[in-house]
C-alpha cells in the first residue's frame, strides 16, 4: 500500500475519534464538537477509495483539499489557544482545544502531502 493512502486513512480515523471525543467531553451539549468527525469521514473514505491505483492521485488530492479547508476553518479558534493554556477566561475552551488539535492533524497531513508531492516530482514516489 502506498504511504499516502495509509496516512490518509489514519488521518481520517484520527479526526473521527477526535470529533467523537470532543462531543463526549462537552457532554453531548455541542454538536459542533463533531465537526472533526464530519471532516474525518470523507478523508477516511477518500483514503479507502485511493486504494485503487487508478483513483489514487485524485483521491489523495481531494483529501488534501479537505484537510486544507479543515485547517483554515479551525484557525479562528486556534488563535485563542494561548489564552486557554494560560488559564484565561475563554467562551468555549473545549472548542478551542478540539479546533487546535484538528488544525494540528490537518497541518501534519498537509506536510506529508507536500513531502509526497516533492518526492513524486523528483521521481522518488
Amino acid at each position: 500500500m502506498n504511504d499516502m493512502v495509509l496516512i490518509t486513512r489514519v488521518t481520517g480515523a484520527v479526526l473521527i475519534v477526535l470529533g467523537v471525543a470532543g462531543y463526549a467531553v462537552t457532554g453531548g451539549a455541542s454538536l459542533t464538537a463533531l465537526l472533526p468527525t464530519v471532516l474525518g469521514l470523507p478523508v477516511l473514505g477518500l483514503g479507502v477509495w485511493a486504494g485503487d491505483e487508478t483513483r489514487r492521485r485524485t483521491a489523495i488530492h481531494a483529501a488534501l483539499v479537505l484537510a486544507l479547508l479543515g485547517f483554515l476553518g479551525t484557525l479562528m479558534n486556534v488563535v485563542e489557544l494561548p489564552a486557554v493554556l494560560a488559564g484565561d477566561e475563554v467562551a468555549r475552551p473545549q472548542a478551542v482545544v478540539v479546533s487546535s488539535l484538528t488544525a494540528l492533524v490537518c497541518a501534519v497531513y498537509l506536510g506529508f502531502g507536500v513531502r509526497s508531492f516533492v518526492a513524486a516530482r523528483r521521481g522518488g514516489g
